[in-house]
């Protein structure tokens, strides 16, 4: 009722419930609701990864399977948007019509392939694609055209809410009344964060020049000469500055205005290199002339091992910290907001970082599970803080043995780094080479990702070991005996460097609890997620070790669920 009553009001609201309880069908279903009833036009269904998106696309199968047994189909068309690099059929080819035979005469056959998708009522990726190969065009650009007649858009956090969001652009261009579902909203902060942060490469600058038209000479060699104007002048190899310096903008916009009129007069006449380039100095262009508190412009000095004599380079950002300012716009052009996640706690500090009003709508519904399915137990020997690493691994090996010799199964472990979870493998197997083991590795990819998983669901005992935050702190489903505990040997802490300091004192200037915004909280929130891994439905039993001393403290306590009974 929340949730209808919130596209009803108008109004955003913001909704925590544990994982595992239905939270998607939860809250398509009254927003489809809403639709009927005339309150919006629109659901847009948005999420940080893939698995958010397939479990939307199912939660509307239901619906649908619901509808017809009941004798009255569910007249609903979805469509799932996935990211270019994805639905690419040709990676090997320039995205335009000299080089891929899909962007060759799109147009011509667009209104063919269009009508041949619009037929059904699912246009997922496979039958987007279908259609999209059956009339010789790109699916890519094909799911973008459909967007004007889906429903229900399900797709990534970045078609609403980046500075070039497709999905907001229509809202606004249509004035639909849109319901935006934020799924595992607690993801949003970093990612927001990455979409309003651009970052110019001084080595990418250098490859740039060398291919770039003579009509850009100029421009290119005046942005230089600021560039290296501010690399002269800096003290240190990182390096904060009040504002972006002024000459150094002007040359850049300068740049910009050159390479559209070079582009409009001769598309084809820069490579695909210095191109990336000008589209990463048009973000920087963006974000620069936005530049205000929320943000900070740093300089970067490295050693561009590529260039001659070691030169040194000068790594220009514009880093958002807090993006409030850019997403508040997004809430006010939809009719409702609704953010859900198992973590948004405390929710104050989502509110201030992601730009919510004041008035916004808080929903902590109490779930399923009862206290006595999940021992929760803290290890207060421990100190897992960086000074204290090398003496924390017998003691964390010999825990996950103990644990596993007094109950056999599957477990998850999860460590703070890939460093840190390498020596506890290590380690566990020349210990305890009884136990099995097995680790996520660096850059794993989809096929690899599945295998990991897969151990836990053909095997019965082990411990797979992961990093904290990474793919598989959330998002991973392992009911009944496929995981029956984990062990946390971090709080999640984000890494203490000159980087993050700067956003904390800059947290701690707009909100006056640096620290906490910028550590704490993020840090319990990814302790959380992957807590939540173990217990999936209400006949699961499983248990948790929080290895370090400080979860006996009251402000980390106070940031764990309340149904849990920690010891």
């Amino acid at each position: 009722m929340a949730v209808y009553r919130a596209a009803r009001d108008g109004k955003p609201l913001m909704a925590q419930a544990p994982t595992g309880i239905g939270k998607t069908l939860a809250t398509i279903f009254p927003l489809l609701k809403a639709c009927a009833s005339n309150q919006i036009d629109r659901v847009f269904f948005l999420t940080a990864k893939t698995p958010g998106r397939a479990l939307a696309l199912d939660a509307i199968d239901t619906l649908h399977r619901s509808a017809a047994s009941s004798g009255a189909p569910l007249a609903l068309r979805t469509l799932e948007l996935v990211a270019r690099d994805k639905a690419c059929e040709h990676p090997d080819k320039a995205c335009n019509g000299e080089s891929c035979p899909l962007a060759r005469g799109f147009y011509d056959r667009l209104d063919a392939a269009r009508g041949a998708a619009l037929s059904g009522s699912r246009l997922d990726r496979a039958a987007v694609r279908a259609a999209a190969l059956a009339h010789e065009v790109c699916p890519y650009y094909l799911a973008q055209e459909l967007a004007r007649w889906a429903d229900v858009v399900v797709g990534d956090y970045n078609y609403y809410y980046d500075g070039s969001a497709m999905l907001y652009a229509l809202t606004q261009i249509n004035q639909w009344r849109v319901g935006v579902l934020v799924d595992e909203a607690h993801n949003l902060l970093d990612r927001a964060r990455r979409m309003y942060t651009a970052s110019l490469d001084q080595a990418a600058f250098r490859l740039a020049r060398k291919t770039a038209p003579a009509s850009l000479r100029k421009p290119l060699e005046r942005l230089q000469r600021e560039w290296n104007a501010v690399k002269r002048a800096q003290t240190d190899a990182y390096q904060v500055y009040a504002d972006v310096p002024g000459k150094l903008l002007a040359a850049a916009q300068n740049l910009i205005g050159a390479v559209s009129d070079q582009l409009a007069e001769a598309p084809l006449s820069i490579d695909e290199t210095a191109l990336r380039f000008f589209f990463d100095a048009m973000h920087f262009v963006a974000l620069a002339e936005q530049f205000g508190e929320h943000s900070i412009f740093d300089v970067t000095l490295t050693t561009d091992r590529y260039a001659p004599r070691d030169q040194t380079s000068a790594t220009l950002c514009v880093r958002n910290v807090i993006p409030a300012p850019f997403l508040a716009p997004r809430y006010a052009v939809a009719r409702t907001t609704v953010l859900f996640s198992g973590t948004l706690n405390p929710y104050h500090f989502y509110r201030d970082t992601l730009g919510l009003a004041e008035q916004t709508q808080w929903l902590d519904v109490a779930g399923p599970f009862r206290a006595e399915q999940l021992q929760v137990r803290v290890a207060g020997h421990v100190s897992t803080r960086w000074r204290d690493r090398e003496r924390s691994l017998v003691p964390i090996v010999d825990l996950i043995a103990q644990q596993y010799a007094a109950q056999p199964g599957n477990y998850l472990g999860f460590l703070s780094s890939f460093d840190y979870l390498q020596r506890v493998v290590e380690l566990m197997r020349e210990r305890h080479p009884g136990v099995p083991v097995w680790a996520q590795q660096p850059g794993m990819d989809e096929a690899a990702r599945d295998a990991f998983l897969a151990r836990f669901r053909t095997m019965n005992q082990g411990v797979g070991f992961a990093v904290l935050g990474g793919a598989f702190s959330e998002g991973v489903d392992l009911v009944g005996q496929q995981l029956i505990g984990a062990f946390i040997a971090t709080l999640g802490l984000p890494q203490i460097n000159d980087v993050n300091e700067q956003m904390r004192r800059t947290m701690d200037a707009r909100f006056g609890n640096g620290y906490d915004y910028m550590y704490l909280y993020p840090g319990l929130q990814k302790v959380v997620q992957a807590a939540g891994r173990v217990i999936r439905t209400e006949r699961d039993q499983g248990v948790v070790h929080l290895i370090d001393d400080r979860y006996r403290r009251a402000d980390v306590r106070r940031l764990l669920p309340r149904w849990w009974q920690v010891r």
